[in-house]
């Protein structure tokens, strides 16, 4: 569940290496372009730390100057990573005049008037709303030809939707789309969300009785434990980081239901966090019932 994560941090790490030179001591890195790391990454190991000490613009100059891969389009995580970093092909890949859509009113945004859009690549993690465990492996099929990343400002209450579509091949930005969270299909949860980030009290509030856990043991780094806790112990096993401002959700073609179950993922863009959190409804009323970190 953490290839994403992976993905973002290793891209980053090939085209800086590919655009300083660096011919020695290739990394190798799997699973990412596979035809573009036969000739950049061949060595063992490269840490992410290279890339985070190069200041921001002469990291996006070199990412820019870096020829852009021919399997860019395959996967949506991969063409994302360029999109947002490099700011030629962003606007080579926005669909100009670009529809912008508030409710019944539609106008267009002409390319003189974008502004470069970084969604999530200037944090440390991204969010995902899901119905099931079987839509997170839908981020690794190439066949996906629309993803939607929704940015939900949780105290204006808005959802801006910014539609991608695959055209001759080739990821591009065709429309934006401006609602409410009230209009989101994610309404009910999205509301249980707000309050549950931001009120310590309604978090406890929140909790069944008792929740599963599986988190990492402490005495094996490649092991879990499974186990439960109870309310009174939710200070012991809160996630470090729970965002209450704004959230992210990447619909990779997920059709969602009227469900009362969600499954509220967290996971890093380089560092390996992944916290998967499950609610469902109880009686009525929304109830963390499983965590996995």
């Amino acid at each position: 569940m953490r290839n994403s994560a992976v993905r973002f941090s290793c891209l980053a790490c090939c085209f800086a290496v590919l655009a300083l030179g660096c011919k020695d001591n290739k990394p190798e890195i799997k699973g990412v372009i596979e035809e573009e790391v036969d000739t950049i990454a061949q060595a063992d190991t490269i840490d992410s730390v290279f890339v985070d000490t190069i200041p921001d613009n002469a990291r996006d100059s070199l990412i820019s100057a870096a020829p852009v891969p021919v399997t860019v389009d395959e996967l949506f995580d991969d063409f994302l990573f360029l999109f947002t970093a490099n700011k030629k092909l962003q606007y080579e890949r926005v669909e100009f005049p670009l529809p912008v859509r508030d409710g019944d009113r539609e106008t267009t945004l002409q390319k003189k008037d974008w502004k470069m859009e970084k969604f999530f690549s200037q944090q440390e993690f991204y969010t995902l709303i899901l119905d099931d465990e079987k839509q997170m492996e839908l981020s690794k099929k190439p066949s996906t030809d629309s993803v939607v990343i929704e940015t939900i400002n949780l105290k204006a209450k808005t959802v801006k939707q910014h539609v991608f579509n695959k055209r001759d091949g080739k990821w591009m930005l065709t429309a934006i789309n401006n609602n409410t969270m009230y209009q989101n299909q994610n309404k009910s949860f999205l509301s249980f969300y707000e309050q549950f980030a931001s009120d310590s009290v309604f978090q406890i509030q929140s909790l069944n009785d008792p929740v599963d856990a599986t988190i990492p043991d402490p005495e094996d780094d490649y092991a879990m434990m499974k186990g439960e806790f109870h309310p009174d112990q939710w200070e012991e096993f809160k996630p470090y980081i729970l965002p209450d401002d704004t959230i992210y959700n990447v619909i990779y073609g997920q059709k969602y239901n009227i469900s009362n179950r969600k499954i509220f993922v967290i996971r890093g863009l380089s560092n390996g966090l992944e916290i998967d959190m499950t609610f469902k409804q109880v009686n009525g009323k929304w109830k963390l019932v499983k965590i996995v970190e």
